[in-house]
């Protein structure tokens, strides 16, 4: 690498590691903890990149960036992060920036994307001002998380929400598909514009197509639970999005069927599902995001006491078990489990009989560690997979299910033991115990990424 970066972080520790590691790359590096220092070396002409922290002591780095884009266009800023929420990732993708990196961060990456940033500066022209007013009308959505899964989520949804193509939101029931849809609509260009969701009933008669075209006005249509939707009701949105002209408004459907497989057991129209899959987002699961649970959690606690609820806390054993239940309703189960518990805790501190008490009452789960430490693997596994046959109603799940299962297998198996082993694919082969040619060719089937990690809190 070569060129002058200007690093912005109130954090002592992260400053030096990036100074020196970019010092060792072949940068000259300017650091400070001051927003004010910051602009007026930009101001001054310095730097041929920025990485700025969102908080710091004397202002909010997001708020600089229009003022940096005016004061030296072309000067990439790369923003990092620990605010991991989806409007942290809009409002650094609609201010503009020239990536976010959520806090903690990988090293080696954070130095490939300040290479790139750099090249890029040398060969692209000035980028346009931004605008970040759709970051003051941001809800307080419950869109938390620090795990890759929701990183990759919030940059999918930061690229796709001023296209042109329709967007369909894929993901269990309480996972968020119509929050995301909310967000993609009230950070994009048609903000302004209405926001229209659609059931059944908007769609019976000659002129109930019409009536719903008329009422979007060239902003959002939402197609809510797409797969519910009848043969006939699906044949009059394909006519519909048939007639779309001029001041077109931009199509989202939500559903949490598994679409494709539907289409390929003839239970959902094959013109419908081309016409709404221009891009895909899928919401995960809670328990593809365990990491999450504890900071949604404690989110729900801090907006309760906002709404007006009295202050509670998890105690560290209460707040082990909402970490280790399975959460079948996602997020929202989630939700209501806290808003429960913010009322039937009889002190401050949320014990773990509280959340017992509160999990007992749920429907038909049980948690994923049933205080049975001495549990064999083999049950564990055999309860999920009894679930996920259960979810199907009695209907047998789509074909090719080995495949798919020992995919989903090894898929964590390899990234916790790369994780586990540091990146070394030798150590992590033996761990295994298989050839690390065949790791390998797993690691490039599965595609697992693979880096040696150094995290910054």
């Amino acid at each position: 690498m070569d060129g002058t970066i200007l690093v912005a972080d109130d954090d002592r520790t992260i400053r030096t590691v990036l100074t020196q590691a970019l010092t060792r790359a072949g940068c000259k590096v300017h650091a400070t903890s001051s927003l004010v220092t910051l602009m007026r070396w930009v101001d001054e002409g310095k730097g041929d990149l920025v990485i700025s922290d969102v908080i710091m002591p004397d202002g909010n780095g997001l708020e600089q960036l229009p003022k940096i884009a005016a004061l030296r266009p072309g000067l990439p800023v790369i923003v990092i992060s620990a605010q991991n929420t989806i409007m942290t990732a809009i409002q650094a993708a609609e201010a503009d920036a020239y990536d976010y990196l959520p806090k903690p961060f990988d090293l080696p990456d954070l130095m490939k994307r300040a290479a790139r940033a750099l090249e890029t500066k040398r060969r692209a022209g000035p980028v346009r001002s931004p605008d970040i007013n759709a970051s003051e009308q941001a809800g307080d959505l419950p869109l938390v998380g620090r795990t890759g899964v929701m990183q990759a989520l919030y940059r999918l949804v930061a690229r796709v929400m001023n296209t042109q193509l329709p967007v369909l939101i894929t993901g269990e029931s309480g996972t968020g598909k119509s929050l995301i849809a909310r967000a993609v609509h009230d950070f994009s260009d048609r903000r302004s514009l209405p926001f229209i969701t659609v059931s059944a009933t908007d769609l019976e008669g000659m002129d109930g197509p019409s009536t719903i075209l008329s009422r979007a006005r060239g902003g959002t249509i939402l197609f809510d639970e797409v797969s519910d939707l009848s043969d006939s009701d699906q044949g009059r949105i394909v006519r519909m999005l048939d007639t779309l002209g001029d001041n077109a408004p931009r199509i989202m459907a939500t559903s949490q069927s598994d679409l494709m497989a539907r289409m390929e057991e003839g239970k959902f129209r094959e013109d419908l599902f081309y016409r709404l899959g221009g891009v895909t987002v899928a919401v995960p699961s809670l328990r593809e995001r365990v990491d999450d649970i504890p900071l949604l959690a404690e989110h729900f606690l801090a907006r309760a006491e906002r709404d007006g609820a009295p202050a509670r806390r998890f105690g560290p054993a209460a707040l082990d078990m909402v970490r280790a239940y399975s959460w079948p309703g996602n997020v929202r189960q989630l939700e209501n489990a806290v808003r429960r518990l913010v009322f039937t805790a009889a002190e401050e501190e949320i014990t773990r009989q509280e959340v017992e008490m509160v999990l007992g009452n749920q429907p038909a789960i049980e948690p994923l560690r049933s205080g049975g430490e001495g549990e064999k693997l083999s049950a564990s596994v055999g309860k999920h997979l009894r679930r996920y046959f259960d979810l199907h109603g009695g209907v047998l799940p789509p074909p090719g299910l080995y495949n798919r299962i020992l995919k989903e297998v090894e898929g964590p198996l390899i990234e916790i033991a790369l994780d586990a082993s540091g990146g070394n694919q030798a150590k992590c082969a033996d761990l295994l115990g298989i050839n690390r040619n065949t790791l390998r060719k797993k690691i490039t089937d599965l595609d697992i990424r693979v880096t040696r990690r150094r995290k910054l809190m």
